[in-house]
């Protein structure tokens, strides 16, 4: 059993390098642009099984009776499995087949999901207990169990799509490219919020958790047709050697002669550009879900707005995030320093604009366009810190790995995020009357913290080329000719 579930995930041999040109030009341009739009509609449809619960949040809430910190610990419980297992599955995607892995993971998410519904038939909270507790906190355990569980398999579907990515796109292509993939997450925030809204407010969110699942379910066997793993495995060269980019053939031979484990070891493990912009990563993550899970219970609280006015609100968010992350590649690609960290700078600053304008702001109209903007400014440093920084401190044969890793912390930040948020909202309203304040302070905080975090990158990074210059300087001085005097 063992043997067959290992070679059904097993990366495909490489074959025969085919040495026609127009027929390596034809399948480039066909699987190119194949693999592109299959791991594009993936993303999006995956978050059908997983911003749901940002809909659902408060009618799980009003349905069963739980506080905002019982909520936070219930979202939080995604964020921690997904942290963890994309780092992990990060590892195991770079060396499994991206047109097995990547399937599997969106059906086995969408059953989880199934299971966090219609648990919620058969243990209803009430005045019944369990072993000694109350049946509503038996159930909370249960919900928070699928949901975490559901947490593990939607990280299986980011590290195929950054691996399909890292070996089907060039290094003069791969931010601008990667920008517009990226949108894809934006795109199935809106879809899902949109979605989750219509199906909630007809049938209630159990059943639209249900209806959810089953579209994911279906898109999870079509990948099983529309994806190839990389280029060699159809018999292609790989994509820099086609696209004639510039390769350092020391740096290729010397990684040649590494296993994966040292590789991992060297790009990852000992690689302080990576941690440091891990780190930072993990506080965009703590604005983006903190405004994606909570936005919708915050309108509805605080603003007084009906469910149809808050979905709206939260789809402009995720809509014009897109924009935000496809500016951010544009501009980072033709930065004449050629650094991606001051972008960063400008896209902190202009989200803790945002969001203490949005909440103070009374205007409906204002609502919408400062929403947006929130939305562009996280998907620049979402994009950027995590994505295109990430994997290029890094090489393509961890790729999966490092952009794993980079999500760990990224999810580090989610947990914080939840658990952080829901605390914040309880503390102010006990102390101040006020709860949501405390949300917005805190979202307000992890902005400054992010451009502290890129100053400090931006500062390591010209230590350590100066250093590098230096050594450089020194090397080539040792190898001219001792002056002989005479």
């Amino acid at each position: 059993m063992a043997n067959i579930i290992t070679n059904f995930f097993k990366e495909p041999p490489i074959k025969e390098e085919i040495q026609d040109k127009a027929t390596v030009d034809k399948m480039y341009k066909h699987w190119g642009i194949r693999i592109f739009v299959s791991c594009y509609i993936a993303y999006i449809v995956a978050h059908l099984c997983r911003k749901n619960i940002a809909v659902a949040l408060p009618f799980i809430g009003q349905d069963l009776g739980y506080t905002n910190t019982q909520l936070g610990i219930l979202g939080s419980s995604l964020y921690m499995t997904y942290g963890i297992g994309k780092f992990i599955n990060g590892i195991i995607a770079d060396r499994s087949n991206v047109r097995t892995f990547l399937p599997t993971a969106m059906i086995i998410s969408a059953f989880a999901n199934l299971c966090f519904a219609y648990s919620a038939v058969f243990v209803t909270p009430g005045h019944v207990s369990f072993f000694g507790l109350p049946s509503a906190t038996i159930l909370l355990w249960i919900l928070t169990f699928f949901w975490g569980a559901n947490g593990w398999f939607q990280s299986m579907i980011f590290p195929p799509i950054a691996k399909a990515l890292s070996y089907w796109l060039s290094k003069s292509e791969r931010a601008t490219k990667w920008s517009i993939w990226s949108t894809s997450h934006q795109l199935g925030v809106f879809t899902t919020v949109m979605l989750s809204g219509i199906l909630i407010g007809h049938f209630g969110w159990k059943t639209a958790f249900g209806i959810e699942a089953i579209v994911v379910t279906i898109t999870g066997l079509a990948l099983f047709w529309a994806l190839r793993d990389k280029p060699q495995s159809l018999g292609l060269p790989d994509i820099d050697v086609y696209k004639n980019e510039p390769i350092e053939k020391e740096e290729e031979n010397k990684k040649a002669k590494m296993s994966y484990f040292e590789m991992f070891r060297k790009y990852i493990v000992c690689n302080k550009i990576l941690w440091l912009l891990s780190i930072a990563y993990a506080f965009v993550y703590v604005i983006r879900f903190g405004t994606e899970d909570w936005f919708v219970k915050y309108l509805m609280e605080y603003k007084g707005d009906t469910l149809a006015i808050a979905t709206a609100k939260l789809s402009s968010l995720a809509v014009v995030g897109s924009i935000g992350a496809i500016a951010a590649g544009w501009f980072s690609d033709r930065s004449k320093s050629g650094s991606r960290i001051p972008i960063n700078i400008v896209f902190f600053m202009g989200l803790g604009i945002c969001l203490f304008l949005f909440h103070i702001n009374k205007i409906d109209f204002f609502d919408y366009i400062l929403a947006a903007l929130i939305g562009a400014f996280t998907a620049g440093p979402q994009l950027l810190l995590g994505g295109v920084c990430a994997l290029e401190a890094t090489s393509k044969e961890v790729a999966s790995a490092a952009l794993g890793f980079s999500g760990m912390f990224g999810y580090v930040g989610a947990v914080l995020s939840a658990s952080g948020t829901g605390f914040m909202i309880d503390t102010f309203q006990k102390h101040f009357n006020n709860g949501w304040l405390g949300a917005v302070i805190f979202w307000i905080s992890s902005a400054v913290i992010g451009i502290i975090m890129c100053l400090i990158i931006m500062a390591y990074s010209s230590a350590k080329n100066k250093k590098l210059q230096a050594q450089a300087v020194e090397a080539h001085d040792e190898q001219k000719p001792e002056t002989v005097q005479r």
